[in-house]
């Protein structure tokens, strides 16, 4: 790593049409690090947003390694299952 951050372009539709950035996501000394906005009245649409950037996320790992599109997908998936919410843990984090 490097000790100067390296953020991504805003999506070129974003630059062009406009929009209002929901979530940013870095790699901090091993940690991911957030900052978001509610920005949806329904949370609801919040897992529709994540189900797209796990998508994209596939499409990428697809592309740069010899995973299948299907297989990082999978991945993912099981990532995100090994971290859902219970109710029984303590809440953790701070918010951005």
């Amino acid at each position: 790593m490097t000790d100067k951050f390296q953020e991504l372009s805003a999506p070129p539709d974003a630059l062009h049409n406009g929009g209002i950035e929901v979530v940013r996501a870095s790699v901090v000394d091993g940690a991911v690090s957030v900052a978001l906005r509610r920005s949806f009245d329904d949370p609801y649409t919040w897992g529709r947003l994540l189900i797209d950037l796990a998508r994209q996320a596939a499409r990428v790992y697809a592309l740069e390694t010899e995973m299948s599109e299907e297989e990082a997908f999978e991945r993912i998936r099981a990532g995100l299952d090994s971290e859902s919410f219970d109710p029984d843990l303590p809440p953790g984090g701070t918010l951005n």
